[in-house]
């Protein structure tokens, strides 16, 4: 008889449990924490050890970082949701024991980087941005995409088919972006130590591809990242046994630029206007089918 309520008890917990068990291969874990307003955590890289923080507080931390507090609102939104749907790929293609690597800003470091004075003002913007596009993210039939940005191009951004030799990037397509030209940090000149270094391919934005290097040929991303240039958009003078770099824009050029971004909301542009305008043909979508596994804080 005990074993037959114990079995009895057994099916009635599988009863009240199946509802939850099938929302969960629906829906995902995800989808579950957002309804009951709670953020997932994720493992982050740490100069001591990785640690584990809620979502939330890493994509503010990241937006922080990575755009000026005093931006527009539609400007900071269309940034969040590039940050948030980088965030839930790289969880998708690496697993939820992902080690998140991107920089980001804590509140200590808010508040030394925009001084006392503004650092109320723009944490309350980065988290409005965050929790107004909350859930969002980009997506080219029906999966995450690549979401690069940049501070400011030369002008015209880059295609990702040609960046990266491949047809998967349909949605990184060039686009015209005359105001970046009218930029103030828009040319910046700088001096790197030897010469016999000549420009050997662009692309048809104009971004550098290969660089001569003596008898070497390297990626012009790499000797960007190697000398510290400001763009991937550059021209190479010997100048008095050293090599003169005057570089147009800031940063490599791809996706969406920032300062182009900002006068758009400036203008009245959406967020999703600005988003769509940068990628081609995507959607903008709520995350309900990426499982994030939701840990408890501290554990």
């Amino acid at each position: 008889m005990r074993k037959y309520f114990r079995q009895a008890g057994y099916f009635a917990a599988i009863l009240i449990l199946l509802p939850y068990v099938v929302t969960i291969l629906l829906n995902g874990r995800s989808s579950l924490a957002q309804d009951n307003g709670t953020s997932p955590y994720v493992t982050v890289k740490s100069d001591e050890k990785n640690r584990k923080i809620s979502l939330d507080e890493y994509g503010i931390g990241i937006l922080a970082k990575e755009i000026e507090g005093d931006a527009e609102e539609e400007a900071l939104k269309a940034q969040a949701v590039l940050i948030r749907t980088s965030i839930y790929k790289s969880i998708q293609d690496e697993g939820t024991s992902t080690v998140l690597t991107k920089e980001y800003w804590t509140r200590q470091q808010m508040e030394s980087n925009w001084g006392a004075d503004h650092y109320g003002e723009y944490y309350e913007k980065m988290k409005a941005a965050w929790d107004e596009t909350r859930g969002q993210v980009l997506m080219y039939d029906g999966r995450l995409i690549l979401t690069p940005y940049h501070r400011l191009s030369n002008g015209k951004t880059r295609s990702g088919n040609e960046v990266f030799g491949s047809e998967e990037y349909p949605y990184l397509q060039s686009r015209e972006c005359p105001e970046d030209v009218e930029a103030k940090e828009e040319m910046t000149v700088s001096m790197i130590q030897g010469s016999d270094m000549e420009v050997t391919g662009t692309d048809n934005a104009g971004y550098v591809t290969e660089v001569r290097c003596g008898s070497e040929t390297v990626n012009g991303e790499e000797f960007r990242r190697t000398y510290h240039l400001a763009s991937s958009c550059f021209t190479l003078q010997d100048y008095d046994g050293k090599t003169r770099v005057t570089a147009k824009g800031i940063g490599h050029g791809l996706g969406m630029s920032q300062y182009t971004a900002k006068k758009m909301a400036e203008e009245g542009k959406t967020c999703e206007e600005i988003l769509q305008y940068f990628f081609t043909d995507v959607s903008l979508e709520e995350v309900t089918d990426i499982v994030i596994e939701k840990n408890e804080k501290g554990e």
